[in-house]
């Protein structure tokens, strides 16, 4: 409600409310379908998946197929694969952050 004491229009909070699933419906489903890449130790070690963690591919160069040193080559793949996260974390929050969610709404969410 308004600090006017006045009663909101509810068919056209409806209405932005509708929008904003409709939007952020789309914002999802277009970050699900980008491909993002994870890299560690300078791009020896590649993860590449959607927005949607679905990984795709694992790359390593042979540099670091070392067997006497299976810690690092390990050690590597992991950091890529939480490169790759957050680089999935970073999408998802740049398609949700383009959303408006306008002025009726923010007060019902608390802004």
């Amino acid at each position: 409600m308004s600090g006017d004491g006045s009663v909101p229009d509810l068919s056209a909070l409806l209405s932005q409310i509708g929008q904003v699933q409709q939007d952020l419906q789309a914002a999802q489903e277009a970050a699900t379908t980008r491909v993002v890449e994870g890299v560690a130790g300078g791009g020896l070690v590649r993860v590449v998946g959607t927005g949607g963690l679905e990984v795709q591919a694992v790359t390593i160069d042979p540099s670091v197929a070392d067997p006497e040193d299976l810690d690092a080559l390990q050690d590597l793949v992991l950091a890529a694969i939480r490169s790759y996260l957050d680089a999935v974390r970073q999408l998802q929050q740049q398609a949700l952050g383009g959303l408006n969610l306008g002025g009726g709404l923010e007060g019902l969410l608390g802004g």
